[in-house]
């Protein structure tokens, strides 16, 4: 059944500013609990509002702008009004930062579930449901206690109100571990926004990333996610980057074209955490991640026949082509399968990375060997890995 979302966003600090805009990796923290939802595939989200402060509704028009169907109420039996009739609804407490495994969890669940905390120091912050527990802030009610609840609110907190009538009726308690962040100012999000950038961390499958490309990637994220910047926009900018440089190889800036495919090394993996922390992988079958490859291989391609006619010879051009088909070769070989040594072989940030001593010694001539040796024996290393490990196509 089709899933929705119930999310308050009326609760002001001391200040008097609202919870749901406290900053939260670049973005407001009701834009992270919106994304959140729509990751789980919930339609509708509506989010409950007493006010729509001009920063509120940016953050919503930011959202509808990536497509999410995200709608403000003011009133609580219009909110009840744009569910369907027995539909499941995540509730989002007012302020939570949700943990996107707990969130997933409890959308899994086929009836009425509250997640619930102890009553301890830690969790005092939390609404308190008995002398033993407190509501982690999380739960799943359907339309039907919704709208009943709607129907005798009168002067009461909805979210109050549903998680009592909730569990009056007989709804399924979960004890609760690591479901968030409940914030009660905007400094509270500080320790979760680290959290987040930790977690948006990705496998790192080749040496250049995993040892050389940690430091530049993290403080470019960490830059970028306080801005308006697009993962998609890095990949474009990876992309001609490497165009231009195989453009330049053609004239013979050679060195120039070296920069440039050093400057494009972080951008997708920049791009993949920016996605990451949004909560909008860019997913294998993205086509601008996807041109990466191809377009090294063409900058490689360029290189070698730059050198052939000026002085290599055409065995240089040959040793780009052989390059080429040796590291496709070798990706092929990898694929859908974990090989122990896979770190050192073969990729386009290896390659360019370790091209970086016969740059500085200007053997252009010697890298293009050295390549092809490179890719050769990454070949024969993953041929070898996978019959060892016993995954012979």
């Amino acid at each position: 059944m089709a899933l929705g979302a119930l999310i308050g966003a009326y609760q002001e600090d001391d200040g008097g500013g609202l919870r749901a805009l406290y900053p939260l990796a670049g973005r407001t923290l009701v834009e992270y609990q919106v994304r959140s939802a729509h990751a789980l595939g919930a339609a509708p989200i509506v989010v409950l509002v007493e006010r729509l402060p001009a920063a509120l509704a940016e953050a919503l028009d930011r959202l509808r702008g990536e497509g999410i169907a995200v709608i403000a109420v003011s009133d609580p039996q219009e909110a009840a009004s744009r569910f369907d009739a027995g539909m499941p609804i995540l509730l989002v407490a007012d302020g939570l930062a949700p943990d996107f495994a707990a969130l997933k969890s409890l959308a899994e669940f086929p009836d009425n579930t509250v997640m619930l905390v102890p009553d301890d120091e830690e969790h005092r912050a939390f609404e308190r449901v008995d002398a033993e527990s407190r509501w982690a802030g999380l739960a799943l009610v359907d339309a039907g206690t919704l709208g009943a609840t709607v129907a005798m609110l009168g002067d009461w907190d909805l979210q109050s109100t549903l998680l009592r009538r909730a569990i009056q009726g007989g709804a399924r308690t979960l004890a609760g571990h690591g479901v968030g962040l409940l914030s009660q100012e905007p400094g509270d999000l500080v320790g979760f926004e680290r959290h987040l950038l930790q977690a948006s961390r990705g496998a790192r499958e080749d040496w250049a990333s995993r040892f050389a490309l940690p430091l530049v990637e993290e403080a470019a994220t960490e830059r970028l996610m306080d801005s308006p910047v697009r993962p998609e926009w890095l990949l474009a900018g990876a992309a001609v980057a490497l165009v231009a440089a195989t453009f330049g190889f053609s004239r013979g800036w050679l060195w120039q074209s070296y920069v440039l495919l050093l400057l494009a090394l972080p951008l997708d993996l920049v791009a993949e955490r920016l996605a990451q922390l949004r909560l909008r992988p860019l997913g294998p079958g993205s086509w601008l991640r996807r041109s990466l490859w191809p377009l090294g291989g063409a900058a490689l391609l360029m290189l070698g026949w730059r050198l052939g006619n000026h002085g290599a010879g055409w065995g240089a051009f040959l040793a780009a082509a052989s390059t080429i088909a040796f590291a496709q070769a070798a990706r092929i070989e990898q694929r859908g399968v974990a090989l122990p040594a896979r770190l050192w072989l073969f990729s386009r940030r290896n390659a360019i990375l370790g091209a970086l001593p016969f740059v500085i010694g200007g053997w252009w001539t010697a890298l293009v060997i050295a390549l092809l040796v490179y890719a050769a024996a990454s070949l024969f290393a993953a041929q070898h890995l996978r019959h060892a490990a016993g995954h012979d196509l």
